[in-house]
């Protein structure tokens, strides 16, 4: 077998353009020292790797960094997928960060810089072929988010919730990594496939301790990243102490970054029959508990933040089917993958519009500030408040917002399919539960007029709109994402 890897630099092509933006962002800052300039060669450099993630993955699958057949580097259309979704979630976070850049208190050379970073590590990641690259590509997603969380100049809370997000991620990494190392130990290998064709091999390894001891590390590890229930203590603090645009981030690109390898390693590497039973209570526990402290929030990130911990739970719910025979199916598996991957592409497109109607009700380098902040607020700005109302509608599960309603629907069906009906009923019993608070912020939109009013910033608007364009455009043709997802 020669050793000697081939480099397919069109495969590659997306991850250059990513690392290439942020590197083009630093000498724009240094050189030009414009504001102005250095977001739009950022906004430039997103919108180019989407379209250069669309054209690649759109050729068919291609692989790089091979030695015999295992391959580091996959580029398949879920790949493709996961790319224009974070180089979009990128794109929108700037259009987001407009009033929070212009108030001062942010270096916005740093600011787009670590955006394009973390949107780099995004990128990388979908199309991770071993555990090394996994890792690497998801804490390049995670590093830049420690600091944009407490870079506002003077922010008390911002420095708390950095230090909080950092020792918690820095400890979810250690955790992930030595599942990894003993995972080596174990099998000889860190390439996912090569690892899923190991377990599959050789049955007697999943009677040794050693096994058992790396799968659940790794799950936990991951889970952290997800901020599955009961490793989610750091989301609601890390968020509400934020800035608003980088809390939008958190709540998207890096829950879909944790879920992309979370879904790597349980599709390709880990064997169902240990990680299905774990994801089944993970799921269970991540909506439950989500949904019932949401219940209790006043203040409105700190409701999204436990409002996505809930939808975590969902997300990984169809893969808690593999708990069983019967959703151990080659069909059934196929099923429970792409519903998770659908559902988390709807759930960010619905989370982002949430965050920039947010944003645009509220002052430059505010927080998000209480719901009684948020009264009226549909009545003065009808077309945010509306747009933010679909959101809220679309991430209960409720028509008019399809695509929230599919997402739902996807999931139950796949669990319908892999023979779990009970914990298809239990997402059904959290999405009537998340009906409570989602319809009470909403009707709050609505009520007699309080709060202070803030006139919206014009690239906030755009964001929010073509956010919820996309949101009802894909609630009209679902297929289209499961379709890719599937790939």
């Amino acid at each position: 077998m020669s050793l000697v890897q081939s480099v397919d630099n069109v495969a590659l092509l997306p991850a250059y353009l990513a690392a290439g933006t942020a590197v083009l962002v630093l000498l724009v800052d240094l050189l030009a020292a414009r504001a102005a300039a250095t977001v739009a060669v950022a906004a430039l450099g997103a919108a180019g790797t989407a379209a250069g993630a669309a054209l690649v993955g759109a050729a068919g699958e291609r692989r790089t960094f091979c030695v015999g057949a295992d391959c580091s580097w996959l580029w398949t259309g879920r790949a493709a997928l996961v790319a224009v979704v974070i180089a979009l979630l990128t794109l929108g976070v700037l259009a987001l960060s407009g009033p929070l850049l212009r108030a001062g208190r942010v270096p916005v050379g740093e600011y787009c810089f670590l955006l394009a970073c973390a949107m780099t590590g995004g990128v990388v990641l979908g199309a991770a072929g071993d555990l090394i690259t996994l890792v690497v590509a998801l804490e390049t997603l995670t590093l830049p988010l420690y600091v944009l969380v407490g870079l506002r100049r003077g922010s008390l809370a911002g420095a708390e919730a950095a230090v909080t997000f950092f020792v918690v991620s820095v400890v979810a990494t250690t955790v992930t990594l030595l599942g990894a190392a003993l995972l080596y130990a174990v099998t000889g290998s860190v390439h996912l496939d090569r690892l899923g064709a190991t377990f599959a091999g050789a049955e007697g390894l999943l009677d040794v301790p050693l096994t058992t001891v790396a799968v659940a590390l790794v799950v936990a590890g991951l889970a952290f990243k997800v901020a599955a229930v009961p490793f989610h203590a750091w989301a609601p603090a890390t968020y509400d102490g934020a800035p608003l645009p980088v809390a939008a981030y958190l709540s998207t690109a890096s829950k879909l970054g944790g879920v992309v390898a979370l879904l790597a390693v349980v599709q390709r590497a880990l064997p169902a029959t240990v990680t299905g039973p774990v994801l089944a209570l993970l799921a269970v526990l991540t909506m439950t508990v989500g949904n019932l402290v949401a219940l209790r929030q006043r203040r409105t990130v700190r409701l999204l933040a436990w409002s996505s911990v809930a939808q975590a739970g969902y997300i990984l719910a169809p893969l808690g089917a593999l708990a069983l025979a019967a959703g151990r199916t080659a069909d059934a598996r196929a099923g429970a993958y792409a519903a998770a991957v659908a559902y988390t592409v709807f759930f960010v497109l619905l989370e982002l519009a949430a965050f920039a109607a947010v944003v645009a009700l509220r002052p430059g380098d505010g927080d998000g500030g209480t719901l009684a902040d948020l009264r009226g607020a549909a009545r003065r700005h009808p077309w945010v408040g509306g747009a933010f109302a679909l959101a809220l509608i679309g991430l209960a599960g409720l028509p008019p917002g399809l695509a929230g309603l599919f997402a739902k629907v996807t999931v139950v069906r796949a669990l319908v399919a892999g023979h779990a009906g009970w914990l298809a009923l239990v997402v059904a019993l959290n999405a009537v539960l998340g009906l409570a608070y989602y319809l009470r912020l909403a009707a709050t939109l609505y009520a007699a007029p309080g709060g202070v009013a803030v006139r919206p910033g014009r690239l906030v608007v755009v964001a929010l709109g073509v956010a919820t364009a996309l949101a009802v455009v894909l609630g009209f043709a679902p297929q289209l994402v499961l379709d890719v997802a599937a790939r």
